[in-house]
């Protein structure tokens, strides 16, 4: 039955075709669930309420498939599309899986691998331009190393710049429109990956020929996986006018990438990505990068892909509470108040030799400063009553 929390279109919510589509093998186990056919996931997602699907390129084509077959794949994935009522506003390159990637793709050694590398992703996106991608992500799942016996780790970030700024200049000369977005992970499946988290990535942005066409595609789990605070990452990329698309999955700090359904580990980090996500007006997709337990058979796929959506409605209705809730918004208008108090000079107004001047020249009460009590404690646990139901 439907209530307040059943997806609409309107939500924008995604899922890759790798995701309702895994299989259940891990390092340790073989399959548990056969391969689904990209029609039926479209279908079936479209049921669901997904606003749409994406892909990278070998989840759709098979890696040596033929032209013609690639050609009939492609017609009935359309035709499918059209049918279910869904977009496809990503697609990426799957430069990962294939032997030929065992040392990387863009930052490969083998200059021979570099170039196929960049043929494939050529081709990808043709697909995905064709399918109306608008968005374009790379992760660099194999872009990393396990020794540093002999790449030397500038060479790497030289050839994957180099690779951006060509692959940059052959979507403008296509005029396909599509914008780049990087998705940071620190490990796995290499020992260390380059362009490890969020801040690394913006950097390596401010270096390429374009930066303007690329940004940031971040992933809870990825961030988490470092012990990071996945929140101020999106935050950082937000601030930056670099969020071009979100990975959304949860996951427990210190293990391996085990993308689960959304909002199942930590729901209160959850919830102030969710917040920030509504509050500052993200309007992108909000994409599930996550998979089923192994445990599940197809029954659990799908309600593993409605419980990621389900759960992030939920947390979107608690934003809205938490900011429409009158003890809630008491505290913090309260707290403001104080701390906007100071009406002495400050960074905020830019720099002048007499400002400067002024505030060397400030007599702070500093122990009546060091002495406020912040009140988060009281803060947090309104937010705990309201996430718990308490509220």
């Amino acid at each position: 039955m439907a209530d307040q929390y059943t997806p609409q279109k309107s939500d924008k919510f995604t899922f890759g075709l790798w995701t309702v589509g895994n299989i259940g093998r891990d390092p340790f186990g073989d399959p548990v669930r056969p391969p689904l056919d990209p029609v039926r996931s479209v279908h079936k997602l479209a049921e669901l309420g997904a606003w749409g699907v994406n892909f990278h390129d070998n989840d759709l084509v098979p890696f040596d498939a033929t032209p013609q077959e690639r050609d009939r794949i492609v017609r009935d994935f359309k035709r499918a599309l059209d049918e279910a009522g869904l977009v496809m506003p990503m697609a990426t390159t799957n430069l990962f899986t294939h032997p030929i990637f065992k040392d990387g793709a863009f930052t490969s050694s083998d200059a021979a691998v570099r170039a196929f590398a960049l043929q494939k992703t050529m081709r990808a996106i043709d697909l995905g331009a064709e399918l109306g991608a608008t968005t374009y992500v790379f992760w660099g799942g194999r872009e990393g190393t396990e020794t540093e016996a002999y790449r030397d780790a500038r060479d790497a970030i030289k050839y994957f710049r180099e690779a951006l700024n060509f692959l940059c200049a052959y979507v403008k000369d296509q005029g396909y429109g599509l914008r780049f977005a990087l998705e940071p992970k620190p490990n796995e499946p290499r020992g260390d990956l380059y362009l490890a988290t969020v801040g690394h990535a913006l950097h390596f942005i401010t270096t390429l020929d374009d930066p303007e066409m690329v940004g940031v595609n971040p992933e809870f789990a990825h961030e988490t996986m470092a012990g990071l605070n996945f929140v101020h990452g999106v935050a950082q990329a937000m601030e930056a006018n670099k969020l071009f698309h979100i990975d959304l999955n949860d996951q427990q700090p210190g293990r391996y990438d085990q993308d689960f359904r959304f909002a199942s580990e930590n729901p209160k980090r959850a919830f102030f990505l969710v917040k920030l996500l509504e509050d500052a007006g993200y309007d992108g997709p909000r994409h599930y990068d996550a998979k089923a337990y192994r445990t599940e058979d197809e029954d659990g796929v799908w309600a593993f892909a409605r419980g990621c959506m389900r759960s992030y409605l939920i947390l979107k209705e608690k934003a809205r509470r938490f900011n429409q809730d009158a003890e809630i918004q008491g505290l913090l208008a309260e707290l403001r108040q104080r701390d906007e108090s100071y009406d002495g000079p400050r960074a905020a107004g830019g720099y002048s030799r007499d400002g400067a001047e002024a505030l060397k020249g400030r007599a702070f009460d500093v122990p009546s400063l060091a002495g406020r009590g912040r009140r988060y404690e009281e803060l947090d646990q309104l937010v705990m009553d309201l996430l718990l139901g308490a509220r």
